[in-house]
């Protein structure tokens, strides 16, 4: 998983069938505590009614693409959690 802030959206006039329904974001990626990296923007499946600015995680490849009802579907990223808050656990804990 991956840490990303939804930076915009995606516009279609015309989506795969399996998308239909779906949002699609923009997202900046960023480490756990929200500050962008130097990856590039990247359009997302919203799968967690995500808002504009709001810190969430998501997967890449097959897991964005098995994320959805059909795991056929072209997706290469979904997001699929919103990020409240994250820490780094202590050292030596489990």
């Amino acid at each position: 998983m991956h840490f990303a802030r939804v930076v915009g959206t995606v516009v279609c006039t015309e989506k795969v069938r399996s998308w239909r329904g779906q949002r699609l974001l923009l997202v900046q990626p960023t480490d756990s505590a929200g500050t962008p990296t130097n990856a590039r923007v990247i359009a997302a499946v919203d799968l967690v009614s995500a808002g504009p600015g709001q810190l969430v995680f998501y997967v890449r490849g097959r897991e964005a693409a098995t994320a959805l009802a059909d795991p056929e579907n072209p997706a290469d990223a979904a997001i699929v959690g919103l990020v409240d808050s994250a820490r780094e656990a202590a050292p030596g804990a489990r």
